[in-house]
């Protein structure tokens, strides 16, 4: 891409974060990608923790991450990341991941809302950091990530996680890395030995509290390898976040 308006960060995966077959987790995908996007915050001196001195902070609403491949241990990665778009309180991330000769092996799209942590409600993006960042109107996939995703109603597998505090984070919410963590859980065993998570897309709509009980529903979909999730509330209609994944053989 021949535009300005990004920022890159180099990663080089640790034996910690790989699986047993030692490529990257789908977690640490999502957990560098939320890395960069700090990072990008930092250079443009709007570090987290300095919007949190403000209880301002970033949540991220709906999202898409779409790997090719996942990096092996000790490959080195670089994700580029941009803002395609914003509104008042709310702007999309896109990102793209290389391998160490400028493959491409991911890409990922978020929807990320400028939130007050006190009132928990969105808040109007600094013109500062608007400034700051700019844009660029290109988008890394094309994915729609506002449509509505169906909610489980006959699971054919449930796993229980009750939330702890390690479970949220400074916005004092679940982190999304978490969710996704709990619906690979419900994920059939012979799917997660044989597979690789290939696509994700997900919604977070409503917040679990700490000391919630939680259910993770799995449906399995007409399409191969293709599953329905819900993380929902126990004991209630509260729906916390949904998505659909699609695995690939290895």
């Amino acid at each position: 891409m021949t535009f300005d308006n990004f920022f890159e960060q180099e990663f080089e995966l640790r034996y910690f974060e790989m699986n047993a077959l030692g490529h990257a987790s789908p977690a640490i995908m999502l957990a560098l990608l939320e890395e960069t996007a700090a990072d990008h915050c930092y250079v443009i001196d709007y570090s987290l923790f300095d919007l949190l001195e403000e209880n301002v902070g970033w949540v991220l609403v709906s999202g898409v991450l779409q790997m090719e491949r996942y990096p092996r241990y000790k490959e080195k990665i670089t994700i580029r990341t941009w803002l395609s778009q914003y509104s008042s309180i709310k702007g999309y991330r896109e990102n793209i991941i290389y391998d160490e000769h400028r493959n491409i092996i991911g890409r990922a799209k978020g929807l990320w809302v400028f939130f007050d942590i006190d009132k928990r409600r969105p808040k109007p993006i600094f013109n500062s950091i608007k400034d700051k960042w700019s844009f660029y109107n290109a988008v890394s996939i094309d994915h729609n990530i506002r449509k509505k995703l169906n909610v489980v109603e006959d699971a054919d597998y449930t796993n229980v996680f009750k939330v702890n505090r390690f479970d949220t984070d400074t916005n004092k919410h679940v982190n999304n890395i978490r969710y996704l963590q709990w619906v690979i859980e419900s994920i059939p065993e012979d799917i997660v030995d044989h597979y690789y998570l290939h696509t994700i897309d997900g919604r977070f709509i409503a917040e679990a509290q700490y000391g919630d009980t939680v259910l993770s529903q799995t449906k399995i979909l007409a399409s191969p390898h293709k599953f329905q999730h819900t993380i929902k509330v126990e004991g209630s209609d509260k729906v916390c976040a949904s998505a659909i994944t699609y695995w690939k053989k290895y």
